[in-house]
C-alpha cells in the first residue's frame, strides 16, 4: 500500500482494492457529524437520468440509479466474487447450472420475491426482459450476449433456462449481471403488451423490485427514494435516498464543502487535490475495469486512415495529461484493459510522445503543412471536432490541452460541449456518440467484471446493436474475440485477449489515456459503502448513515 497524501491511502491497481481515508477533524473521533441527517443519504449526480427503465439506461449514472430500484440475477462483491441476487445460486459448471457443452445456463430464482405493486416476480419476467432487449423497437444501448441466446424456457415460476446459440464464456457475468451494460429485470405484467417501452409511463413511475422505490421525481432537480419494506434481502437501513442533480462539478464540490450532500457520485480526477483539502470527508478510491480515452470516429475521414490515428496518438503527451489532471489518482494507460484484468498484454504497440513520428505519419497520409503551418491535403485543412460532456471538470480541461497538443503538429481542433444526457444517450434517443456526430470524443468506459469488450469493438456492435461508437471493424479482431468468447479455459482466453489488445493498439480506434481509480468523496458517517468493480450501488440495501 502506497501513501499518496496523508491521510488518504491508495494502493496499486489490484482488483477489488478499495481504500477509505478521512480528511479533516470531523468524522475521525467516532462522533456523529453535525450535518448528517440520520437515515437520509443525499447524493450528488452530475447527469440527470432520461429514464428509470433499466433496459434503457445509457450511462453509469442511470445504471447506478436503477440498481436502487431493480436487481440483477447475479452481481459481484467488492472483490469481484459473484453474488446471487434474484438468482438463488450462481450457475457454474461445477453445480450444473452451466451445461458441460456450455450451451445451456439454468437459473433458479429466489422464492417469494414481489414487485412493488404486489405481483410476484417470476421466470416470465426474466424471459420478457430478455425479449425486450432484443426488440428492435426498443432504444436499448447494447444486445451483446443477449443476441447469442437462442431461446429461454420457463418450466416453472422460479426456473429460467437460457439456450445459447454458441458457447459464450462471459454469459453468467453478462446476462442480467455486472457487464458493461448491466441490465436488471423489469415486470412483464406492466410492459409486456406494449409495442415498445421507449415512452412507457413506467419509465418515470416504475413498478420496482429493488431495495428502494420511487417517492418523487422532480425533473432536473432531484429524485427521492424510500425503502421497499418487503425487499427480499431485508428492509434497507436507510429511511430515504435523495439524488440531487447538480450539472456543474464545481457546484458539487461546494455542496460537499457545505455538507449539502453526503456523497459526490464519481468525482473527476481534476478535483482530487481540492477534495482532499475539504475537512470532514472521506475518499474512497475504487478500482474498476475502466479507462479514460479519446474515441476516434473511424468512419469520418481522415480518421478512417490508421496513419492519422497513430499520428494523433504520438502527438499527445498522455503523461502530462495524467500529471496535470488527475492529481496522482490515475496511471497512464497503454491499452483499454488495466493490468489486473485477464487479457492485459505486456506486448503491444505503445505511443510515447514523438512529434517527429507524428508528422512523418501525417505526411505519409498526404497531409502537409500549408503557409500557416496547418496541415492540408487536396486544398482541405485537417480540421477535427472533439466533443465532451460539459459537466465534467477534468474533461473540460483535457480537451483544451488536446486541442493545443494537436495544433502543435498542424491539426486544427474545434471543441464542442454537450450535456452528458445527450452525449451518452442511445441512438434512438439522439445520442451524439451513438449517432456518430463527432470526430473525436473524450469519454470514459466502465467495463464489466469479465474482460469481454465485444460490445465495444466487434463489427456487429455498431449502434444500435452495441457500444462500438468508433464505427470500427477488423475481421481479424472479430476472430480473436470469437476465440475469447467461445472458450471457458483461462489460457485460451488470455492468449486471445492478448491478440485483441495488440490489434487495438495498432489500429487505435480509440486512444486510452489513463486508468482511473474512481474517486468517491463521502461523509464519514456513510457506512457499508463497498463499490464493486462495476457498480457503486449494488449493495445499497446494507447502507447506513
Amino acid at each position: 500500500m502506497r501513501l499518496v497524501v496523508a491521510p488518504i491511502l491508495a494502493c496499486a491497481l489490484l482488483a477489488g482494492c478499495t481504500k477509505v481515508g478521512t480528511t479533516g477533524a470531523a468524522g475521525t473521533t467516532g462522533g456523529r457529524n453535525p450535518w448528517t441527517q440520520p437515515g437520509v443519504l443525499r447524493i450528488g449526480f452530475q447527469v440527470a437520468p432520461n429514464t428509470l427503465d433499466p433496459l434503457l439506461a445509457a450511462n453509469t449514472s442511470e445504471d447506478n440509479i436503477d440498481h436502487f430500484l431493480f436487481d440483477n440475477l447475479v452481481s459481484v462483491d467488492q472483490k469481484g466474487n459473484p453474488v446471487p441476487m434474484l438468482a438463488a445460486v450462481v450457475p457454474t459448471l461445477e453445480n450444473g447450472g452451466i451445461s458441460k457443452d456450455g450451451l445451456t445456463i439454468t437459473y433458479h430464482l429466489r422464492k417469494g420475491i414481489t414487485w412493488s405493486d404486489g405481483y410476484p416476480l417470476t421466470s416470465k419476467d426474466v424471459k420478457f426482459s430478455w425479449s425486450a432487449i432484443l426488440n428492435p423497437n426498443n432504444n436499448v444501448i447494447s444486445q451483446t450476449g443477449y443476441a447469442l441466446v437462442k431461446s429461454v424456457d420457463t418450466p416453472d415460476d422460479t426456473t429460467v433456462v437460457f439456450h445459447m446459440k454458441q458457447r459464450f464464456s462471459p454469459a453468467v457475468n453478462t446476462l442480467f449481471a455486472e457487464s458493461d451494460s448491466p441490465y436488471e429485470i423489469v415486470p412483464e405484467h406492466v410492459l409486456g403488451k406494449l409495442h415498445d417501452i421507449n415512452n412507457a409511463a413506467f419509465n418515470s413511475d416504475p413498478v420496482t423490485s429493488g431495495p428502494f422505490r420511487l417517492r418523487e421525481w422532480v425533473r432536473g432537480d432531484h429524485i427521492s427514494l424510500i425503502p421497499n419494506d418487503k425487499y427480499f434481502l431485508g428492509k434497507p437501513k436507510l429511511t430515504e435516498v435523495v439524488l440531487k442533480f447538480i450539472p456543474d462539478e464545481n457546484t458539487e464540490v461546494n455542496a460537499l464543502r457545505t455538507h449539502d450532500i453526503d456523497w459526490q457520485f464519481e468525482a473527476s480526477p481534476e478535483e482530487y487535490k481540492e477534495l482532499q483539502a475539504i475537512a470532514g470527508i472521506a475518499i474512497v478510491l475504487q478500482d474498476r475495469n475502466e479507462n479514460e480515452h479519446i474515441t476516434m470516429n473511424t468512419k469520418h475521414p481522415p480518421l478512417d486512415d490508421v496513419r492519422v490515428r497513430q499520428a494523433i496518438a504520438y502527438a499527445l503527451d498522455r503523461q502530462k495529461l495524467v500529471d496535470d489532471l488527475t492529481g496522482g489518482s490515475a496511471v497512464v494507460a497503454d491499452q483499454d484493459l488495466p493490468p489486473f484484468m485477464l487479457g492485459y498484454s505486456k506486448d503491444v504497440t505503445r505511443y510515447p510522445l514523438d512529434l517527429t513520428k507524428a508528422r512523418s505519419l501525417l505526411a505519409a497520409a498526404g497531409w502537409l503543412p500549408g503557409s500557416d503551418g496547418m496541415l492540408m491535403k487536396n486544398g482541405q485543412k485537417l480540421d477535427l471536432t472533439i466533443v465532451y460532456n460539459v459537466t465534467n471538470a477534468t474533461r473540460r480541461s483535457a480537451v483544451v490541452q488536446v486541442q493545443a497538443m494537436l495544433q502543435a503538429v498542424g491539426i486544427q481542433v474545434a471543441i464542442k460541449a454537450y450535456q452528458g444526457g445527450l452525449l451518452f444517450a442511445s441512438m434512438g434517443q439522439g445520442g451524439i456518440l451513438q449517432n456518430g456526430k463527432f470526430d473525436l470524443a473524450w469519454a470514459g468506459w466502465v467495463a464489466g467484471v469479465d474482460p469481454d469488450q465485444s460490445s465495444e469493438y466487434m463489427c456487429n456492435a455498431w449502434p444500435p446493436h452495441g457500444n462500438n461508437n468508433m464505427f470500427y471493424c477488423n475481421p481479424e479482431l472479430d476472430r480473436a474475440e470469437a476465440r475469447a468468447l467461445e472458450n471457458f479455459d483461462i489460457p485460451t482466453r488470455k492468449k486471445a485477449y492478448a491478440e485483441i489488445e495488440g490489434i487495438l493498439a495498432h489500429d487505435v480506434p480509440e486512444l486510452p489515456v489513463w486508468w482511473p481509480r474512481q474517486i468517491q468523496p463521502i461523509n464519514p458517517d456513510f457506512k457499508n459503502f463497498a463499490p464493486n468493480l462495476v457498480t457503486e450501488t449494488w449493495n445499497s440495501y446494507a447502507w447506513e448513515i
